[in-house]
């Protein structure tokens, strides 16, 4: 709460600043806008490859056949969903743009051009292992990360894998030592990005503008609650009254903690005492689930994407949208243990593609409430995961 207060007063601030049309502090504020961007840009490619790698590579660890299959089939399903919801909301509903002049000085996105789908495909394809990294082409990192992360799950345990998996986690380590440095004097970018916006975008076109991609947003992860998530079950024989009923109490703390992995204790004594999920499952699938089940995240990622990329100037195109898609549902399946979650790696993936991050200042303190949703959805999935596979393996 007190981080949320914080958020919201860097954000008047900010505002404040920028209506006052001072030039020097406009300058200013431009200034440490510019260096907030470059330092997600910087951080952008070692968190996404490293969060991707370090989570598939784990698998081997946790151990695999039927229960790990079954879990990886449901969980991409129901994350697909999540974001395929999204999309569908996301074109229907179409949020409009800030102000062409609000943001002038951004540059459109690179990761989108004006080509054929089979021309986006064939240009994800690296050929050169050093290049992706260059160029920030999201993509083909998350192609890489996963294509290494498989690969050293599938490994047979030796010291060599060891060494590599310890190195890798070591470097993870350091790099979230950096990002909670960065998040610590987040006010001050907040400030300076709403600076940026306030100084030239009236507040009534932004309370449209935002308010419409938040009714895309809770109302993408509403969907999937009530109504993708209860057909999955339904589909399985299984009652989604009686699994949400029993399960109550692991969403509502998750709803208030904002955080699947505090809520996971809870998520798995209510499994097993009070939806009757068996130990064995229970104890293998719902951490695994907490892992890389992201149900709200890939939904959030998506749509925030898209919001932000087209008030870059990125002409969002079919080929565009199922090309995102993909990419939000690898990313979230790889969020696993970012700080801010997949807010933060929203952030990195915009940054990385030249995208106005400065919009994303003025979603933070809102995110607060998408947080809460996102989370026990999030938990209400893992949940249905869980139920789906023990029903499945009786």
């Amino acid at each position: 709460m007190k981080k949320t207060l914080i958020w919201i007063g860097a954000l008047v601030v900010g505002a404040l600043l920028g209506l006052l049309g001072i030039a020097w502090l406009n300058d200013v504020m431009d200034f440490v806008a510019t260096v907030y961007t470059r330092l997600f840009q910087l951080l952008a490619v070692p968190t996404i490859v490293l969060a991707v790698i370090t989570t598939f590579a784990t698998f081997g660890s946790k151990g695999s056949g039927r229960i790990f299959g079954r879990t990886l089939i449901y969980t991409l399903l129901t994350t697909f969903a999540a974001a395929a919801v999204g999309a569908i909301l996301y074109v229907v509903i179409a949020p409009g743009n800030l102000p062409t002049e609000a943001l002038s000085s951004t540059q459109p996105s690179d990761i989108s051009p004006q080509t054929s789908f089979y021309e986006h495909i064939l240009g994800v394809i690296p050929n050169n292992i050093v290049k992706p990294f260059l160029e920030g082409n999201v993509l083909s990192l998350l192609l890489l990360a996963f294509a290494v992360g498989i690969g050293l799950s599938k490994l047979p345990e030796s010291e060599n894998k060891a060494v590599i998996v310890k190195g890798l986690l070591g470097l993870q380590d350091l790099l979230f030592l950096l990002i909670r440095g960065l998040i610590y004097t987040l006010p001050l970018g907040i400030t300076a990005f709403a600076a940026q916006l306030s100084a030239q975008v009236s507040a009534g076109v932004v309370a449209d503008t935002i308010g419409k991609y938040v009714l895309v947003v809770l109302g993408g992860n509403v969907i999937q609650f009530f109504v993708v998530l209860p057909l999955f079950l339904l589909a399985r024989g299984l009652n989604p009254i009686r699994v949400l009923g029993k399960m109550m109490p692991a969403v509502l703390m998750a709803l208030f903690t904002k955080s699947s992995a505090a809520t996971l204790p809870v998520t798995m004594q209510t499994a097993e005492q009070r939806l009757g999920i068996r130990k064995d499952i229970a104890r293998f699938v719902l951490p695994i689930c907490t892992t890389i089940n992201m149900n709200g995240c890939a939904a959030f990622i998506l749509v925030t994407s898209l919001f932000v990329m087209q008030n870059g100037g990125t002409t969002l195109t079919l080929g565009t949208i199922l090309l995102w898609l993909f990419i939000s549902v690898i990313s979230a399946v790889g969020n696993a243990g970012v700080p801010m979650g997949c807010f933060f790696l929203t952030l990195s993936l915009m940054s990385g593609i030249g995208a106005p991050v400065a919009i994303l200042g003025i979603i933070l303190p809102i995110y607060t409430i998408i947080d809460m949703v996102e989370t026990a959805e999030n938990v209400w999935s893992d949940s249905c995961v869980c139920a789906m596979t023990d029903r499945d393996l009786k």
